[in-house]
């Protein structure tokens, strides 16, 4: 088979064309059908072609219980965590296309973390002296440049992380001049004042963002843990009680009822 040679996808058994191959551990897969796998899966090299064929099967699955899933909070601006309650599921949106965009329902029990990783770009600030040439200031101020990301880890046969920005503009903090000339701002800490500035001060969309990461974390791992407590509860061996109608010793069925009598039995 020559180096151009169209191949044939494993997946679905259409040709693929010029570059549209997408190499998987035992075969191809042609790039409509990558389109399809979940955007957090990052692991196709290393999958075979049986590994897609079930992911896929799963991804189709998935649109049923999107359109099943029913929003009672939601959590970000841009990206979007949103949760059902009342089914114990939530799902990371980045499009406003839902039904196009396919996200993943996960249960809250599937969570294992969460953490907000902040990046941090820094850039000198510059000015024009008097020939019009861009020279530093004395002394040097700086431009700091922040993304926010939320990192969500969960228990899923596919992913183990779901990673997506909370903000969608760069969040920008400038050093200024304080009175007298001093240096205040971010860069006072960066470049090893020991004004012991704290850089959650200098922007009020920094503290934003970092807020509604900590609300993302609070709301998903008290759900996690809620759903956890009701799946212990629900398995936990059920102990025998004396019945107040028949005066039987009974073990009460799942509706909490005598197996004898049928009585209602309130658990102490």
């Amino acid at each position: 088979m020559g180096l151009f040679d169209k191949k044939e996808c494993d997946i679905c058994g259409g040709k693929i064309g010029l570059l549209g191959n997408r190499k998987l551990e035992d075969g191809n897969c042609c790039k409509d059908c990558a389109k399809k796998l979940s955007p957090w899966f990052s692991d196709r090299r290393r999958s075979t072609v049986a590994d897609i064929k079930a992911q896929l099967a799963y991804r189709e699955a998935n649109r049923s219980a999107v359109a099943a899933f029913h929003v009672t909070r939601t959590l970000g601006v841009w990206s979007k965590v949103l949760l059902d309650e009342d089914a114990g599921r939530f799902m990371v949106v980045t499009t406003k296309k839902i039904e196009e965009e396919n996200p993943d329902v996960l249960e809250f029990s599937q969570v294992t973390g969460c953490h907000l990783k902040v990046d941090e770009t820094r850039r000198e600030m510059t000015q024009r002296d008097r020939d019009g040439r861009q020279v530093s200031y004395r002394p040097q101020r700086f431009q700091y440049l922040y993304n926010f990301n939320m990192l969500i880890y969960v228990n899923s046969p596919w992913f183990d992380e779901i990673k997506f920005r909370l903000n969608n503009n760069t969040v920008t903090v400038e050093q200024s001049l304080g009175v007298g000339g001093g240096l205040i701002g971010l860069a006072a800490t960066a470049i090893g004042s020991a004004a012991g500035f704290d850089r959650r001060d200098a922007n009020h969309e920094y503290r934003q963002y970092e807020a509604l990461a900590e609300e993302i974390r609070v709301a998903l791992t008290e759900a996690r843990q809620g759903a956890r407590d009701n799946i212990a509860a629900a398995n936990a061996p059920r102990a025998a009680l004396t019945c107040p109608y028949c005066g039987g010793t009974t073990t009460p069925n799942a509706n909490g009822c005598c197996e004898f009598c049928g009585g209602a039995i309130v658990r102490p």
